[in-house]
């Protein structure tokens, strides 16, 4: 949950998340809409469904992680970081691990200065040499709040810093320059439309395909954006749509304009309940929709109000 989140976000999903599914093997069984509904709101969906994916491999291996960097990898979900955190944290082994707090203070240390991403192999050589052969999990933990508390993004408190008069970066005045990024290409920008389609107090909901954006998700019919494709404009029905005003919402990788349409009192039959399901207005919470289509939502019911 804390990949791509802050603390502060995630304390409330992480507690909520825990409660309802304590252990690896209640996570294996449990429904993947209910856990793709409990994250609703946290966004990156894929940790989601690599988390479910990952607690089905474990499970079925007895419920016992590995305790090897290399086995962690091989897990779902389980890239060079998390492998390495859990290897030297959890486990007590030797594993190098290179989190943005650690890069951070590392490439400052050696001042670094080959620009991110293709600076990140000299970061984990120096940080590889650096690493103690025990202990490696606390001299993770400490390198990590050492970025986090006092090698800090911007203003960092170098008069604090154990590591201070070892610091190049510091040294050359140019501590906040690293690590270097590259800069950052334009955002690309997409359009399209969300339907809204009510009857008797009830608005019609889809679940997401498991492969794709926003995959497994419940969500209202839409026109088949993409990251790489505007929408057709093509509705689920016919009959008179209504705009209702647009939503902005900013992936990772792209901006999305999606506009909403409305229509009202469709006939019944007209939705083949295969493809959704209506769900009730007054508990559209539950529904757990991601972020963008409760945007949606919630100017599809201002609406009303208004």
């Amino acid at each position: 949950m804390l990949q791509q989140t802050t603390v502060a976000a995630v304390i409330p999903y992480f507690e909520t998340f825990t409660r309802r599914w304590p252990d690896v093997a209640a996570l294996a069984t449990a429904d993947e809409g209910e856990v793709m509904a409990a994250w609703a709101g946290l966004g990156y969906y894929a940790r989601a469904r690599n988390l479910i994916a990952c607690a089905k491999t474990v499970a079925k291996s007895g419920g016992v992680f590995p305790d090897t960097e290399d086995a962690l990898r091989a897990l779902p979900g389980l890239g060079a970081y998390t492998a390495a955190a859990i290897a030297a944290i959890a486990f007590g082994r030797r594993a190098v691990v290179v989190d943005a707090n650690v890069e951070r203070v590392v490439a400052r240390l050696f001042a670094i200065d080959e620009p991110l991403p293709k600076g990140k192999g000299a970061i984990r050589e120096a940080t590889d040499r650096l690493t103690p052969d025990s202990g490696a999990g606390d001299f993770a933990q400490a390198m990590m709040d050492l970025g986090s508390g006092i090698c800090t993004s911007r203003n960092p408190r170098c008069l604090l810093c154990p590591l201070a008069q070892h610091c190049i970066g510091r040294a050359s005045g140019k501590a906040e320059l690293y690590p270097v990024k590259a800069a950052k290409k334009p955002r690309p920008e997409r359009s399209g439309t969300a339907f809204w389609i009510e009857r008797d107090g009830a608005v019609w909901l889809v679940r997401r395909s498991s492969k794709g954006m926003l995959g497994g998700m419940m969500a209202l019919p839409d026109d088949g954006w993409t990251a790489r494709v505007d929408g057709g404009g093509q509705p689920p029905i016919a009959g008179q749509w209504e705009l209702a005003g647009r939503v902005e919402h900013v992936f990772t990788h792209f901006s999305l304009t999606l506009s909403l349409a409305i229509q009202k009192e469709v006939a019944l039959g007209s939705l083949d309940p295969e493809q959704g399901q209506w769900w009730p207005l007054e508990r559209l919470d539950e529904a757990g929709m991601p972020t963008l289509f409760a945007k949606a939502a919630r100017l599809a019911l201002a609406r009303d109000e208004s």
